[in-house]
């Protein structure tokens, strides 16, 4: 089985373009046609949601396989619903598997290091109990926030390694209030850039015939020239980069997430495309497929793979 960053990188090759679609279901914009059989406006029940959102983001699925590589899903959408809407996570990642998408759960856990193992097994291999191993159905990868230390972050990687997966770490997030702690001078050097360090550091005797570790780092595209800065720190880390399309960023900002051969990063884009369509509009799939091909237009002016 090739590695975590080799079968990163042949699924962005082989779809051609870096765009990883964000499988980020709400409510409220989901198109009327497939909320209608749950109660319309006001749903049902959270079970009713779970369903939806199921039969909504299988169909994205259906709809992204073989235009894209990767898909990431947030994991929070479905844990609102309760044991229906993680169990609808589940399908909905071996669904994925079966088309052939590479598969990022983004959940930024963390804790001390006796939970950080409980989160890491749950998304690579499955628990021990007894000695015994209850195997599970691995995701390729989990984004991880590292502000309680290696010894926290340890686990994650460690439990990815066993079974070929890969996390990404936060080092420079794409949310207006982002710099409030990651632009703190420690002493004379930027929080983030320290946190950047740290992962390049991860992939030190780990790295990839592609040149790349299993260590990634989430990268905002909302902040550019960072972008830039970060990957001439981090050459041998893949970027996860968010905060293109819905939240701002246009394709021009992500240039510098690359390297030269066009590899280096996926770039995230959800709601910009999972939601193109207006609610009451019932050709939503085929303005989704539009919206997928427009930002793959996009990001092939910036990258040339």
């Amino acid at each position: 089985m090739l590695g975590f960053a080799e079968r990163l990188v042949e699924a962005v090759k082989r779809a051609k373009t870096p765009l990883c679609v964000g499988i980020d279901p709400r409510w409220d914009q989901i198109p009327l046609v497939v909320r209608q059989p749950f109660g319309g406006a006001i749903p049902d029940s959270l079970e009713a949601v779970a369903f939806a959102y199921e039969i909504f983001c299988g169909r994205v699925l259906e709809l992204v396989a073989g235009k894209v590589g990767v898909v990431k899903f947030q994991a929070a959408f479905f844990e609102q619903c309760g044991s229906s809407g993680f169990a609808a996570l589940e399908r909905l990642l071996n669904q994925s598997r079966a088309l052939g998408l590479f598969t990022i759960q983004d959940g930024k856990r963390n804790d001390i290091a006796s939970t950080a193992t409980a989160y890491a097994e749950a998304a690579f291999g499955g628990p021990t109990f007894g000695g015994k191993r209850f195997g599970v159905d691995s995701i390729d990868a989990i984004t991880v926030n590292p502000y309680l230390g290696t010894d926290a972050v340890e686990p994650f990687l460690q439990q990815a390694r066993s079974y070929q997966g890969g996390i990404f770490i936060l080092v420079r997030t794409s949310n207006p209030g982002a710099g409030l702690f990651q632009d703190l001078l420690c002493p004379e050097e930027k929080l983030y850039r320290h946190v950047a360090k740290m992962v390049e550091s991860l992939n030190r005797g780990y790295l990839e015939s592609c040149g790349y570790g299993d260590v990634g780092a989430v990268v905002g595209a909302t902040y550019p020239a960072e972008l830039a800065e970060l990957r001439h720190l981090m050459p041998n880390t893949f970027f996860l980069v968010p905060g293109f399309g819905a939240q701002g960023a246009s394709a021009g900002d992500l240039a510098g997430a690359f390297r030269q051969d066009g590899t280096g990063a996926v770039i995230n884009s959800g709601r910009a495309i999972t939601f193109a369509a207006k609610t009451d509009q019932c050709d939503w799939e085929t303005q989704l497929e539009l919206a997928c091909e427009k930002a793959k237009g996009e990001l092939a002016g910036v990258c040339a793979l």
